[in-house]
């Protein structure tokens, strides 16, 4: 009999400080997205006329605006929005671009060929272009903003996804199933697409930060909420004419925009190996 002894160890996994940051920032947003009045007690609306262009202070942490309205409550209370638009975004750019993703790689032929090209026209143009192109087509609104980003954005899903496809679908497990007489579309949604899905959600991620930046900039150019629904980005621009003397209307709207970015960069990085 043996006696084999054990040395007890204790093992401590450190994360990044970026990335524990990066998830405090994303934990917060939707936090401020569902429950505003946890975090604030102001109204984002209404203002008081007296209190007009203070300055940040303990009362109102990022000032007050034109109206007196509070600028910290009308960032917490924006985060709704603009995380809405942000989700539809990304959700219409995954599901398309995957779909057309996976049709042309699993399909490949006629089909690969007309998809891709389809795809290489949208690649050919810069998203922030194409998302205004389709919002000035689709109309005002903040789910048309959402829309137009979202497709202004699949032919990267669409891409990703091929290129997974391309890599799985020759497979050993695959050729079995098909040569068990597994219909092409069992084969396509139960062994292709759960082992090429990893880094497609990876760039879902990604383009997360890049679907905030999108949706900030066209509410920043008047096509998203009618004001005075707070949305980051037309808070960013209704600070433009205070620029000189109060600076925090602006200021604190684009550093919140900036810093939901960073973290979902940062998170897309860790999620893709980016820290071994």
């Amino acid at each position: 009999m043996l006696d084999l002894a054990v040395d007890k160890r204790s093992f401590h996994v450190k994360a990044p400080p970026g990335l524990v940051l990066a998830g405090v920032v994303l934990v917060f947003v939707p936090l401020a997205a569902f429950v505003p009045g946890l975090l604030t007690g102001y109204d984002p609306i209404t203002g008081v006329p007296v209190e007009r262009l203070q300055g940040p202070s303990p009362h109102h942490l990022f000032g007050t605006d034109e109206t007196g309205r509070d600028v910290y409550a009308r960032v917490i209370h924006g985060a709704s929005l603009s995380l809405r638009a942000t989700a539809i975004a990304v959700l219409v750019a995954l599901v398309a671009g995957s779909a057309l993703g996976l049709l042309a790689g699993f399909r490949g032929g006629w089909a690969d060929t007309a998809i891709m090209r389809v795809v290489d026209v949208f690649l050919a143009i810069p998203p922030i272009l194409l998302s205004l192109a389709l919002v000035t087509a689709l109309g005002f609104g903040t789910t048309n903003v959402a829309i137009a980003v979202g497709i202004a954005n699949l032919a990267s899903f669409a891409r990703v996804m091929r290129a997974e496809v391309l890599r799985v679908r020759n497979g050993v497990f695959v050729e079995a199933a098909r040569a068990s007489g597994v219909r092409w579309s069992g084969v396509l949604l139960r062994h292709v697409l759960p082992n090429a899905a990893g880094p497609v959600l990876a760039l879902a991620t990604l383009t997360l930060g890049t679907a905030v930046l999108e949706v900030s900039a066209l509410s920043f150019l008047g096509f998203g909420a009618t004001p005075p629904t707070p949305e980051w980005g037309s808070l960013v621009a209704g600070g433009r004419s205070f620029l000189a003397t109060a600076w925090w209307m602006t200021t604190f709207p684009g550093l919140t925009v900036a810093a939901v970015v960073l973290a979902a960069n940062r998170l897309s990085r860790a999620l893709d190996g980016g820290d071994r």
